[in-house]
């Protein structure tokens, strides 16, 4: 039976459908926002995998280009391998509702989302995470949600639900909130140095508005929801947590007092030996896999108990401290711009590298074609947290951090006027033991200034982390990898000294308050003017001048009608200025014309030739010409490039001439003065013009 609900949500319907396509999955729904349509289907498998100690949830977005009424381009006419949105979008779907499973459960569940209609106008990524949460709470799978999203834009100071792709172009700040009627679950933004306060506004804001989609699921379930279905989940036996608790508290106390990741990793490594030694016997029913699973929840009682009840962390810092840091520019002799930034035992080399507009990544979506100018990319080896494993080709968690830290630093990034560059920024993370996307901010930021790129001022970021056990809550500032995996919270804040540039919050528990939330981000702004200040102290502002290896770039402005000159005949004359210099040229529709070249004696040949190119002829001016050609009433002069005009045989010298080629030659350089633009635009020169004029008695002698 199809059953459809629906709300007005901002400007438009919101529209949600169930029973009409997909019967055969475990639940699926269509969620309609204007012309934009998404198709939502969960399914879950009848039986546990077996051998697994993690959730099997997969998540897969999918921008189907037909519905924005496209071909796909390349050679196979169908879509190919997911799009940077399209996993990033996914991340967003997966992320709130993955806490909300109930813990144990090791059937596979498989989420998938697909654009069937996009009016060019309203995103697809909010409608599919409501989908998401709708299907699986309508569906017969275990799912403690329903989840509300929504995303916010503010424009001339107002805030607006669910704002187009145009007003997001005019807004201050973009803010994906995710929520329960607990509270905030995730949040996902970015912003134009926004305040902290005005940021809190904003999440309070994005909360109230999405209640009544959460409200909107729980009525659309209970009219069409199915009954949950009893899967069996996995849990600890608590003998076997007592028996390993009993063998090993005493050296875990001992284990947390080593500040060192591989020395504690060395220690845990022992203590989880001598318990499978002691605990698994012929006649025991536990595995190698349960004795380890149990010493991880004893080890994490452990630790989130020495922050709750000691204050006490596992490196012995305090709450809000900060770990060592130390910051290095000028890293590499060759790139552009290069810069370690190291944060206790999490690392990160950033790399900058200039190109031209030639350079930049052409980005083909539902909404349109656009144009990246500034592009961050992160790599997280294996060696970085000292493992040996394949390494096949790039990750979500790195295509995620990436974004995560281009969204930070890009609204610092000058114009595309002030800068005619296109910038690639790598961060290659070298150590790893917590937060190194936000080593990546600040690594990013002196590599930037490293390279003389004019950013508007430096950014930094920060972790904070949390453990929570009833109103007992401790928030954690530059949290360690261990912190992040025993904690309940992981909220990334990047900035400036006068606002928030980006946001990113995932949480393990259910909701957080609005308090902890201004708490947080108050701690987290102390933590990255703490950082600013080490950045400071090592390079404060961009370089004044660029790496002598990065090309310099001149742009022109020529009349637009002029580009056929510079062009020429099948690209004729521009080939030949790039032959002849090696200089790169790109032009613009609108009359800009990019000069590059690392050689500047070569970029300013470049930059002559496309003047001469585009000068017009003044009648007066006096110009180094060219003989390029001879007749028997004168000598043809090129004047400017492609530009000729007549030296007439009695301008050719003073006196008489009786033959052109006893005064000039093909090739000889000359001085000459234009005394004449006809009306049909034939420049008229003269050699004898263009000279001081002779003495009266040498004036005599050459008439004699």
């Amino acid at each position: 039976m199809v059953e459809k609900t629906e709300i007005q949500w901002g400007k438009e319907q919101l529209i949600i459908e169930t029973g009409k396509l997909a019967k055969q999955a475990s639940a699926a729904v269509t969620v309609q926002y204007g012309g934009t349509v998404v198709l939502v289907t969960v399914v879950m498998s009848k039986k546990p995998r077996e051998g697994l100690d993690f959730f099997p949830l997969t998540v897969e977005y999918k921008e189907k280009t037909y519905a924005a009424g496209k071909i796909p381009g390349g050679f196979f006419k169908r879509e190919g391998r997911p799009t940077e949105k399209e996993i990033l979008t996914s991340r967003l779907i997966d992320r709130p509702i993955r806490p909300l499973f109930p813990k144990g459960l090791y059937n596979e569940v498989q989420v998938i989302a697909m654009v069937l209609s996009s009016d060019g106008k309203n995103d697809s990524d909010v409608l599919a995470m409501i989908g998401a949460s709708c299907a699986l709470t309508i569906s017969d799978i275990p799912f403690a949600g329903p989840v509300g999203t929504i995303k916010i834009g503010r424009v001339n100071d107002e805030f607006i639900i669910n704002p187009t792709y145009e007003e997001l172009e005019q807004s201050s700040l973009e803010i994906i909130l995710a929520g329960i009627n607990n509270g905030v679950v995730m949040i996902e933004s970015g912003a134009q140095e926004v305040p902290e306060a005005t940021m809190l506004e904003a999440m309070k804001f994005g909360y109230d508005n999405l209640k009544p989609i959460i409200q909107l699921q729980e009525d659309f379930a209970a009219k069409c929801g199915k009954k949950k279905t009893d899967v069996e989940l996995k849990q600890l036996s608590e003998e076997l947590c007592l028996k390993v608790k009993e063998l090993s508290l005493e050296k875990l106390v001992d284990v947390y007092k080593i500040s060192n990741k591989e020395q504690r990793e060395e220690q845990m490594g022992l203590i989880a030996n001598d318990l499978i030694e002691n605990l698994i016997t012929t006649d025991s029913p536990y595995t190698e896999a349960d004795v380890k699973a149990a010493l991880g929840k004893v080890e994490k009682e452990q630790v989130r108990r020495m922050i709750l009840e000691n204050s006490i962390r596992v490196d012995g810092r305090s709450s809000t401290e900060i770990r060592d840091i130390s910051c290095e520019v000028g890293a590499l002799p060759r790139t552009h711009g290069a810069a370690v930034f190291t944060r206790g035992q999490t690392q990160s080399l950033s790399v900058t590298t200039l190109g031209t507009s030639a350079d930049e990544q052409r980005i083909d979506v539902l909404a349109g074609e656009s144009f990246k100018s500034f592009m961050l990319h992160y790599n997280f080896p294996p060696f970085s947290v000292g493992e040996a494993r394949p390494m096949r080709g790039t990750s979500r968690r790195e295509i995620g951090h990436g974004a995560l830290a281009e969204r930070a630093l890009l609204p610092v990034m000058p114009s595309k006027d002030d800068f005619p560059y296109t910038v690639r920024l790598v961060s290659e993370v070298l150590e790893s033991n917590g937060s190194s996307s936000m080593a990546s901010v600040c690594a990013g930021t002196l590599a930037l200034m490293d390279a003389g790129v004019p950013i508007k001022a430096p950014v930094t970021g920060i972790a904070l982390g949390l453990v929570k056990d009833g109103d007992n809550e401790v928030v954690l500032s530059d949290i360690l990898g261990l912190e992040d995996h025993f904690g309940d919270m992981d909220f990334k804040v990047t900035g400036t000294k006068d606002g928030v540039t980006a946001i990113q919050l995932d949480l393990k528990i259910d909701g957080v308050s609005f308090e902890l939330l201004e708490r947080a981000l108050s701690q987290a702004k102390e933590g990255r003017l703490f950082i600013m200040d080490k950045i400071n102290a090592v390079l404060a502002k961009p370089r004044e001048e660029l790496s002598e290896y990065a090309p310099r770039i001149t742009v022109l402005t020529v009349p637009q009608e002029k580009i056929k000159d510079i062009i020429g005949p099948g690209g004729k004359v521009i080939k030949k200025i790039i032959s002849d210099t090696g200089v790169s040229i790109n032009i613009d529709d609108d009359g800009k014309v990019a000069i590059a070249s690392t050689d500047s004696q070569a970029a300013q040949a470049a930059i002559d030739i496309v003047n001469g190119l585009i000068a017009e002829a003044e009648v007066g001016k006096i110009y180094n010409g060219k003989i390029t050609r001879l007749m028997n009433f004168g000598a043809f002069c090129e004047i400017l490039p492609g530009k000729e005009g007549l030296v007439h045989i009695s301008e050719l010298a003073n006196g008489f001439v009786k033959n052109v080629e006893d005064v000039v030659k093909v090739g000889d350089a000359v001085k000459v003065k234009v005394i004449e633009i006809d009306n049909m635009g034939r420049v008229n020169l003269s050699i004898k013009q263009a000279q001081p004029k002779p003495e009266a008695g040498e004036e005599n002698a050459q008439q004699g």
